[in-house]
Order: C-alpha cells, then structure tokens, then sequence
C-alpha cells in the first residue's frame, strides 16, 4: 500500500489516504488491478488487520477472496488481529496479457457513529499475486 504506485492500482474500496506510512482503510470490497506478465504458480496474498475496536461492534467476520471475480476462498476470522492468507491461483483464471483483478470482500463492515462517514472494513497493508 505504501509504494510509489500503489494508487493508479486501486479500482475500488480502498482510500487514497496512506496511514502510518504502511497501511489504508478498505470498504466493503477492496479492489486493485495488476498485470501479472505470466499465469503460472500464482498465488494470491493478502495482509491485513480486523481492528479491536471495529470487531467490538462487528464481532466475527468472513472475508472472500477473488480473482478476476472467481471466489478463491472464505475464511472466518473470530478474533481481531494481524491476518495473512495465502493460496495458489489456477492458471487458467489469469490472463498473463492482461489484467488480473484481486478483491476481498468483508462480510460486514463497520459503520462509524459519525452520520456522513463511509462504512469501513479492514486495514489493509498489501495485496497482490506472488510466483511460487
């Protein structure tokens, strides 16, 4: 979230506001686009945060994880905390000519009391496709 770059990346649901110098706010479904170069051993990672203080409200959360809409996987997460998932990416869901969309969807994101605030899902700190 922190390069240079980052942002001309970003296709939704994700805020333009860089905290920390490591980390942005999502919303419901975050979203970047990438340009893979090639489509094989793919995995897709995330790296993120379910905050203390958003899961008090919330409780338990499952995010989905996607690539170019294809559900990845659904993952549970019942205590707040530093997360990291991680999984290989078939082949044939990338085209290694074009763009890849990568998304996690929350299934609830938390509403600030603030009456004209965006709902907001997690701390995100990188996303993106790795070669195994």
């Amino acid at each position: 979230m922190s390069d240079s770059d980052a942002e001309t990346h970003f296709v939704q649901d994700i805020s333009p506001s860089l905290e920390a110098s490591t980390w942005r706010w999502t919303g419901k479904r975050p979203t970047i686009r990438m340009f893979p170069g090639t489509t094989q051993r793919l995995s897709y990672f995330i790296d993120f945060t379910i905050p203390g203080a958003t899961f008090t409200q919330t409780g338990p959360v499952t995010l989905s994880y996607f690539v170019n809409d294809h559900l990845v996987d659904q993952v549970r997460y019942t205590a707040p905390g530093r997360q990291r998932f991680e999984k290989p990416v078939p082949a044939d869901w990338i085209n290694a000519n074009d763009y890849t969309l990568l998304a996690a969807e929350i299934d609830k994101p938390w509403i600030p009391a603030k009456s004209d605030a965006k709902p907001l899902g997690f701390i995100l700190v990188s996303l993106g496709l790795e070669q195994k």
